[in-house]
């Protein structure tokens, strides 16, 4: 998706506002409790980026802002399961569900960027891509 040219001046205040007050959002977000999910609908902010490795980008900025890693895992995973009313059937590792799984060669919750180098990736329980050696 690409802005017109009269979209891109609201998003740029957009953008700017979130770069100053994102982190107190993210910490009342934390602090209330509140079911949080993360997704990418911003995708067309990264020109040349799936919407895949898009989401994977907004991990690090969600971390950025002040959310810790398991936190940014668990709104990306289970939360928003949760919260589409699809938990049973994605969101954690169980008999029955349609094991989606990737894979990283290091920790994300060391370094949440490892999200951005998937090297398993696992759908409905095929195996889509293997690139671990």
């Amino acid at each position: 998706m690409v802005l017109s040219p009269e979209d891109e001046p609201g998003f740029r205040h957009y953008e700017e506002s979130l770069n100053r007050e994102g982190h107190l959002l993210v910490a009342r977000v934390l602090k209330s409790g509140v079911k949080f999910a993360i997704g990418s609908d911003m995708w067309f902010d990264y020109p040349g980026k799936t919407l895949g490795q898009a989401t994977a980008i907004m991990f690090a900025a969600v971390r950025d802002l002040g959310m810790p890693p398991l936190e940014v895992i668990r709104a990306a995973t289970s939360g928003a399961a949760e919260l589409m009313g699809w938990q049973d059937r994605i969101g954690v590792i169980e008999a029955g569900k349609l094991a989606d799984l990737v894979a990283v060669s290091g920790d994300p919750l060391q370094d949440i960027t490892e999200l951005e180098r998937v090297q398993f990736v696992m759908k409905g329980g095929v195996v889509v891509k293997n690139d671990i050696r």
